[in-house]
């Protein structure tokens, strides 16, 4: 029997009307500064709420209440719309010298234009931690040409395909802003319970604070209140849900089965999201699940950490298509390369096609002939030999779409090779493909016949006072004012300029030295330097870096790039570039 049915509607008016206000089981959290918008709304909230719980409340009305409530809500959320202040983000704008007005002054289709093509990227490190710092400043957002929800979903997008859950979760808690990105919650949540990891998936629920609104995540939260042990209130919450039109059978057996109402949950396993996939597995003892190519990424990574695979070593040679899926799996990580390569050795072949394997292995099935090329590379020392059946077993992996299946094994192989012995024409192929997993540390080495590669540098380290570096810096330049050989190079222009973008005093006798050519500067990052745009013209720069590391770039788009920045006083963020782009390192 249900534990409403055992209560007096009364009191469970009372339990109610507590769980909602609460979300499930939300703790006391210190108040944000720069959750101004969630601050309003709960005040006035509160206020709604005195004031209702002063007028007679009808204990047969309690669902209909909920529902006005909810209404009430929302047209209270449309009406401040134009009055609350919106921010939400992690870091303090002074932090990197950036401005909470930083978004303010830009035209909305300028920014959707930069957030999409900067989206076309896998950016690198130097572009993704400028992208984090842009997105999550505290700032105001945008209001021209584009919406609050366009602008978040920005964020959203971006969080996502960083992929950083832990920074996800911190985004999440510290604004309190599910609702609004009721899909960021969604992959997290999902991340976690993909890996298993019940427990991690559960936590966020206990730390948001806001009622939610999205149907999945609700449905998350129920589980993991039985999870918790907390019954009662997940019932409390099912039943009151079930008033408002809530229906959902798969879910509704599982949970009951969890509940303890019946004894069998049925066997219907949904592969409409991991919450009802693993509900499948959780209710069943005897849970079996074949998974093939149309089963989503998340499911594979489940069944993987859950150890729910079938082990390779039981499949036949003969079943391709089963072969054929678990390639696949490999490719997206779910099976080991190892076991994957172990069982090709299991395929048979003749001396003749071993001889010839360049050639014979276009006349088997895919499987075979990737088989086949993997042993000959086994059996073959010869580097150059060696390099052309890598190359043609990388090929085929990759004229497949399962290119990462031969990734840590391909490195491997490389590393037994010899760099002097490698052929000019395969250079680009093994330097693209070589794994090194030595963690090295790049020691800065100062060369002080260089201006930009001398000891000066670790002005930008913070290990130099400002009278010390003036003092030092003059002399230097006198020298190479002495020294008729010695020509700045656009790497010493660049150390030259952030020291007088932040205040450091050059003697007007070296002014001399070298020319600015205002015309290096791209006229549409200086026009939104000029009118304030700071979050566009990161955008720009980020653009620029795209996919490649700051130290690749050439000397004259790192100058526009370090100029941009000292012209936005982002010296936290030009600092930590010139230090890859200046010194020397080995």
């Amino acid at each position: 029997m249900k534990i409403s049915k055992l209560l007096n509607k009364k009191n469970l008016s009372i339990v109610i009307f507590s769980l909602i206000s609460l979300s499930s089981f939300a703790e006391d959290k210190p108040v944000d500064i720069w959750n101004l918008e969630k601050q309003e709304v709960e005040t006035i909230s509160e206020e709604n709420l005195s004031i209702e719980n002063k007028q007679e409340v009808s204990e047969s009305s309690i669902y209909k209440m909920q529902s006005d409530k909810n209404e009430d809500s929302i047209k209270l959320d449309q009406e401040l719309t134009s009055k609350t202040i919106k921010i939400a983000g992690l870091y303090d704008p002074q932090e990197y010298g950036l401005d909470i007005n930083m978004w303010s002054n830009s035209d909305g289709s300028t920014l959707k234009k930069l957030f999409n093509n900067i989206d076309k990227y896998e950016l690198s490190k130097d572009a993704s931690e400028i992208l984090n710092i842009s997105l999550l400043t505290n700032a105001y957002y945008p209001n021209q040409n584009i919406t609050d929800q366009e602008f978040l979903k920005f964020k959203t997008e971006w969080l996502i395909k960083n992929s950083n859950l832990d920074l996800i979760e911190e985004y999440l808690i510290k604004n309190q802003v599910t609702n609004l990105h009721p899909e960021l919650m969604r992959y997290m949540v999902d991340r976690y319970l993909s890996q298993s990891d019940v427990k991690k998936s559960c936590e966020i629920f206990s730390k948001i604070k806001e009622p939610l609104e999205d149907e999945y995540l609700s449905k998350f939260n129920l589980y993991c209140l039985i999870n918790y042990g907390k019954n009662e209130e997940a019932q409390l919450i099912l039943d009151l849900k079930k008033e408002l039109g809530f229906s959902d059978e798969y879910f509704e057996n599982k949970i009951n089965y969890l509940f303890g109402y019946i004894d069998e949950a049925n066997k219907e396993i949904s592969e409409n999201s991991i919450l009802d996939f693993h509900l499948a597995h959780r209710t069943n003892p005897e849970f079996k699940f074949e998974p093939n190519k149309d089963t989503p990424k998340l499911i594979w990574k489940y069944l993987s950490s859950s150890n729910l695979l079938y082990k390779i070593q039981d499949v036949e040679i003969t079943d391709i298509e089963k072969i054929s899926t678990i390639e696949k799996a490999t490719h997206d990580k779910n099976y080991s390369e190892e076991e994957l390569f172990e069982f090709y050795k299991r395929f048979q072949f003749n001396i003749n096609q071993l001889l010839n394997t360049k050639e014979s292995y276009k006349s088997l099935s895919s499987i075979e002939g990737k088989a086949l090329v993997y042993q000959r590379i086994l059996l073959t020392e010869e580097p150059k030999l060696k390099l052309e059946l890598m190359k043609i077993l990388k090929d085929i992996f990759e004229s497949e779409g399962i290119g990462n299946a031969f990734e840590l094994k391909l490195g491997k192989f490389l590393k037994k090779i010899d760099e002097t012995d490698v052929p000019s024409n395969f250079t680009t192929f093994y330097n693209q493909h070589i794994k090194n997993d030595e963690i090295i540390n790049k020691k800065i080495k100062y060369n002080n016949k260089i201006l930009h590669q001398s000891k000066l540098v670790n002005y930008f380290n913070g290990d130099y006072a400002k009278s010390k570096i003036e003092e030092d810096l003059n002399k230097f330049l006198k020298k190479i004012k002495k020294d008729k050989k010695y020509f700045l190079s656009k790497k010493d222009i660049i150390f030259l300029e952030a020291l007088k973008s932040d205040g450091i005093e050059i003697s007007k006798k070296y002014e001399n030295l070298y020319e600015i050519n205002k015309s290096e500067m791209p006229t549409d990052i200086q026009k939104m330097i000029d009118n304030k745009e700071i979050g566009a013209a990161l955008l720009r720069i980020i653009e620029v870096i795209g996919p490649e590391k700051i130290e690749d770039i050439d000397d004259d788009t790192v100058y526009f790039i370090i100029n941009t920045l000292n012209q936005l006083n982002a010296d936290l963020i030009r600092n930590k570039l010139l230090l890859k782009v200046l010194p020397f390192k080995v």
